[in-house]
């Protein structure tokens, strides 16, 4: 039973991943590191190695497979497949009508679980401040990017894949988002809704070179420099509510693919403001709403966890 437990809670980590990549802005990587299988993760990526290639061509099956962590990558990856085809349309929607508490949501969630990964560094430095102030600056500035066009070809949609997984392993660096500013963002949802198989297989083909080569980098680093990885990571994740923050002035739009307006460029502002500048509803008793039931759910997720570790 304590088996099955283990892996139906890593299936709903997973859940929570794949949601969590869809939305520009948040990253499956920081929901990795918030439920504590973000070092597992990585590790069994690493693990698809020289090692598993001679199992898989002697067809050691069963070895394989114990190898390469499988039952945790099965329950895990079914998970996020889980959420992406089954979510896309509603967080779509949720993104299109109901912006300010769901982004509210997510600021509560990535403000807490930042906080919680920094009470894991037992030894505080210099390096370790200046990590975290860097981690900080990247995740602003890459989030403050505007989004470009881009070619509609193969070749792209994989490169497009590859750099985007690189950002969906990093806490607080969000792939959807890096999609975005590559111009691939609406072109990959749409080919999810409309299960364009090529599409997603070249884009899938992409993630799939990004993550064998990104993760061994992330987790020699995880291994050698803990504290000043955990700062950075950490870092990465405060400095992407800068592009989460639910109140949002929109200087410019964008004509997607669709022929519909969206918001190109952004300024983020305090709710009075946003009452004052758009006429709109600020919505702040929906949005503290929000923003509690993530930290609630971070919270809750730690103690599933040290239940299910009992």
């Amino acid at each position: 039973m304590n088996y099955f437990k283990k892996y139906l809670l890593t299936y709903l980590k997973g859940m929570g991943m794949g949601g969590a990549d869809i939305v520009p802005g948040v990253s499956g990587g920081s929901i990795a590191l918030i439920t504590g299988i973000y070092e597992e993760l990585l590790d069994s990526i690493k693990s698809v190695d020289a090692t598993a290639a001679k199992l898989l061509f002697s067809f050691d099956l069963k070895a394989l497979w114990r190898h390469v962590n499988g039952p945790f990558l099965l329950a895990l990856f079914l998970g996020i497949f889980t959420s992406i085809f089954t979510l896309s349309k509603l967080l779509t929607y949720l993104i299109d009508n109901h912006p300010i508490p769901l982004w509210s949501f997510f600021t509560g969630l990535i403000l807490i679980s930042a906080i919680w990964i920094l009470k894991e560094i037992n030894r505080w430095s210099i390096a370790v401040i200046i990590a975290l102030i860097l981690g900080i600056i990247i995740a602003y500035f890459i989030t403050s990017l505007p989004p470009i066009s881009s070619p509609d070809s193969a070749i792209f949609t994989l490169i497009a894949g590859s750099i985007a997984i690189c950002a969906m392993i990093l806490p607080g660096i969000s792939g959807s988002f890096i999609l975005l500013i590559l111009g691939q963002y609406e072109a990959i949802l749409e080919a999810v809704n409309q299960r364009d198989v090529i599409k997603l297989g070249l884009f899938a083909v992409g993630c799939v070179i990004g993550l064998l080569s990104f993760s061994r980098l992330v987790s020699w680093l995880l291994k050698h420099y803990h504290a000043l990885t955990l700062a950075l990571l950490s870092g990465f994740m405060l400095g992407s509510i800068n592009k989460i923050w639910p109140w949002k002035l929109v200087l410019s739009y964008r004509m997607s693919s669709s022929g519909v307006e969206k918001p190109l460029d952004t300024k983020n502002i305090w709710p009075q403001q946003y009452l004052e500048q758009t006429g709109d509803n600020p919505e702040v008793g929906l949005a503290v709403v929000a923003f509690l039931i993530g930290i609630f759910i971070v919270v809750g997720l730690e103690q599933a966890a040290k239940m299910i570790k009992k």
